[in-house]
């Protein structure tokens, strides 16, 4: 459900959005701690113990140091000599900006849209280089609210925050399983890949700017 040429708002994910990919630098980070591109992904989507981590994390309810040494000691318990400070920097210092969709952002902004940010945090000084405040109408940050995507309650959040009714928003993220949940409030979403095709979806999605 997207009614395409009526929308108004638009939520980005960061990590994978307004960065590079994610998922290439979790594969770089297990390539040179395990010689394992797959090793932590599989462990943060597969293992229960590091699922768990994971998700305590990003709800802030433990902090970076916490979950990097649970998470090296689940590492450590598959063959991986790993320690655990430094874990998250690592992952940190291979995602860099997408100078395109920040200025996809700002393009949307200044066509009269209100842009807000929803993101699953990741290490305590993840925004590290971003002016946020400057680049969004909103922030929203599941560790400083408490709840994650794909939790219903972590988009109904961010359009309160954004001043938009989900039915008039458009969610952009990496993760398809983060857009599915969207669209069941009502928010449609663009899967983002690049930033040319997410521009070109949302030119489908969102209302022509005034005058036009």
């Amino acid at each position: 459900m997207d009614d395409a040429g009526t929308r108004g708002a638009v939520l980005f994910d960061f990590g994978g959005v307004l960065t590079t990919s994610v998922v290439v630098a979790f594969e770089e980070l297990g390539t040179e701690l395990a010689d394992e591109p797959k090793l932590l992904l599989r462990l943060l989507s597969k293992d229960v113990e590091s699922s768990a981590l994971l998700v305590a994390h990003e709800e802030g309810r433990i902090g970076e140091r916490e979950f990097e040494t649970g998470f090296a000691a689940r590492l450590r318990a598959h063959g991986a000599a790993v320690a655990g400070p430094g874990l998250v920097r690592g992952l940190q210092e291979r995602l860099r900006p997408d100078p395109d969709m920040i200025a996809l952002v700002a393009r949307v902004r200044s066509q009269g849209h209100r842009v807000g940010l929803l993101s699953n945090s990741l290490g305590d000084d993840c925004y590290a280089g971003f002016d946020l405040p400057a680049m969004f109408d909103a922030v929203t940050v599941s560790g400083e609210i408490g709840v994650r995507k794909p939790s219903r309650r972590a988009y109904e959040i961010a359009c309160r925050r954004l001043g938009a009714r989900p039915g008039d928003t458009v969610m952009v993220d990496d993760l398809p399983q983060n857009i599915a949940a969207a669209d069941r409030l009502g928010i449609a979403g663009v899967v983002h890949r690049d930033a040319a095709a997410t521009e070109a979806e949302l030119a489908r999605l969102l209302a022509p700017p005034a005058g036009t």
